[in-house]
């Protein structure tokens, strides 16, 4: 047996546990004691994974806070992948399934920092529509039904930077505030659905649920709006049960291979 060979690869599964640690820590990053701690590793052969993986730009440390975080190369490959997986497709067939199932309009949102964007819509047959979004548009993390699911699924500490940071924002859109930010993400939390009635767009309710990616980070929601004087609270349970399955839906379509390639898992 090579042993050389062995090793290497021995480090490389090591260099993977540790980005797949840093890519759940956020921009804040993490101390070498937390991702020893966590991957199982030596504090020694965690340090030195991490400085093979600095040398290679995947891994940025730093200097006063001794914190480690995804590096620049990191972000550019995640640029390069964004371009062969356009997750509007994967999300089609669950939005398309629940658009005719509510016969409403079905939104799909993403996270980009602090804000959601809306990647995609499909409009239901009922004759009065709600398009409160447009494609393309862009609002703080917690307006809507879509983005206050993301919210709501994200870290309590990240959270509460987050809810700091759109807080001016805020009463922009229907007199919201941080406090009341904060009791809805509680409420989403206990419920597992976002609904929102009346808050951001008069005369409509909406129901949205996340979805993780596969390091369990929240990363986008699907969501229905409706006419609130269609959203009964039968009505409402029935879209919230179907919210969720749809954002299951999309998850297990992000974990599946593309065709005529193989993924490791």
């Amino acid at each position: 047996m090579n042993t050389k060979t062995t090793s290497e690869a021995g480090s490389l599964k090591r260099g993977v546990v540790l980005l797949k640690l840093l890519a759940t820590a956020g921009a804040r990053g993490c101390p070498l004691s937390e991702l020893s701690e966590k991957s199982g590793m030596p504090h020694p052969s965690a340090h030195r994974i991490l400085k093979q993986l600095m040398a290679h730009r995947l891994v940025a440390h730093h200097g006063e806070t001794h914190r480690y975080r995804l590096g620049p190369l990191a972000f550019e490959l995640g640029i390069a992948g964004s371009t062969m997986y356009d997750v509007r497709d994967l999300c089609e067939p669950a939005m398309a399934e629940l658009e005719r199932a509510t016969e409403d309009t079905v939104y799909l949102v993403l996270r980009s920092g602090f804000e959601a964007v809306c990647m995609h819509r499909r409009e239901g047959s009922f004759p009065i529509r709600t398009l409160v979004l447009e494609v393309g548009s862009r609002r703080p993390l917690g307006v809507g039904a879509g983005g206050l699911a993301i919210l709501a699924a994200i870290a309590p500490d990240e959270r509460q930077e987050i809810i700091q940071r759109v807080a001016p924002a805020l009463p922009l859109f229907g007199k919201l505030n941080e406090s009341a930010l904060r009791e809805a993400c509680e409420q989403t939390v206990a419920s597992g659905v976002a609904v929102i009635q009346n808050r951001v767009s008069l005369g409509v309710t909406a129901v949205g649920a996340h979805f993780c990616d596969s390091m369990g980070q929240a990363m986008g929601a699907i969501s229905v709006a409706a006419l609130s004087q269609r959203m009964t609270p039968g009505r409402v349970r029935n879209i919230s049960e179907r919210v969720r399955a749809a954002a299951r839906q999309v998850e297990l379509s992000l974990r599946a291979p593309v065709a005529g390639w193989t993924a490791g898992r």
